[in-house]
């Protein structure tokens, strides 16, 4: 699992623990640099700012492919795609230029930056808050499809399958359709769309009104797939290769450069 459900909001885990990390080095800059407030405040807020920017505008430099289809999706910064080792550089230089008429305060800011980086590693690492997935070929579930045929998910294999679990009222599902059909087009790939707990018209009329198609659109009415993929919330989305064991796992929406890494590999 790589998200926790909070109500309705899925919040990615790596983002959770790099919050964390930033409140311990929030914490122990206010009581060993010994900055004054204001000071203090500039440098931090800084540092966060650019390690952002630089972060995301790394991982867009090396996905300029993915982009240059959509360059305003470097905005989305709430999708994935970061380069930690940029943003990391990015904010160790705020932190020399800012710190630099003290060594001391310097030294001692690069010291905490570096160490609460590790410790963000190392929580990412052990994922804590996580669970191995138990998942790790495709389910034996049959499911129908839009003309009421039984579809058993485990009879797909042969070629790579995307399978995404979506409802009509998730935001974060609606904006990613697109995409998704995107990749269904592809003759090397089967895209399955799950709908989860919505009926058919529902589903029907959705699916006209914006003009979407894939290989396998499937109703789950029960949401027994969630409940097998152990999905914490929606949009949840599984890559298997043409073996049907699982490759890529995602709990949130999906971004157009991380669609690509996994189907072009």
């Amino acid at each position: 699992m790589d998200a926790l459900a909070i109500g309705p909001l899925l919040i990615s885990l790596p983002r959770l623990y790099a919050l964390a990390a930033a409140l311990v080095l929030l914490v122990l800059s206010l009581v060993l640099l010994g900055l004054p407030r204001r000071a203090h405040a500039r440098w931090f807020n800084g540092l966060l700012l650019s390690w952002l920017v630089a972060a995301r505008l790394g991982y867009v430099l090396t996905h300029l492919d993915s982009f240059a289809a959509a360059p305003l999706d470097a905005l989305k910064f709430w999708q994935p795609g970061y380069m930690g080792l940029a943003g990391l550089a990015a904010a160790s230089a705020w932190t020399g230029w800012t710190l630099r008429a003290h060594m001391g305060r310097m030294l001692g800011g690069l010291a905490l930056l570096l160490g609460c980086s590790v410790l963000w590693l190392a929580l990412v690492g052990w994922n804590p808050l996580g669970s191995s997935a138990s998942l790790q070929t495709l389910p034996e579930l049959t499911l129908e499809n839009l003309d009421g045929e039984p579809i058993e998910l485990a009879s797909l294999e042969g070629q790579p399958v995307l399978i995404n679990l979506w409802a009509t009222w998730c935001p974060p599902c609606l904006r990613e359709m697109p995409l998704l059909a995107d990749v269904a087009r592809r003759d090397d790939i089967t895209v399955v769309a799950a709908n989860q707990g919505e009926e058919l018209l529902q589903v029907v009329r959705y699916l006209d009104d914006n003009d979407l198609g894939f290989d396998q659109t499937l109703l789950d009415p029960q949401q027994r797939l969630g409940v097998i993929v152990e999905s914490p919330g929606l949009p949840t989305s599984l890559y298997f290769d043409a073996d049907g064991r699982l490759v890529e796992r995602h709990v949130g929406e999906l971004s157009r450069a991380q669609l690509e890494a996994w189907t072009t590999r």
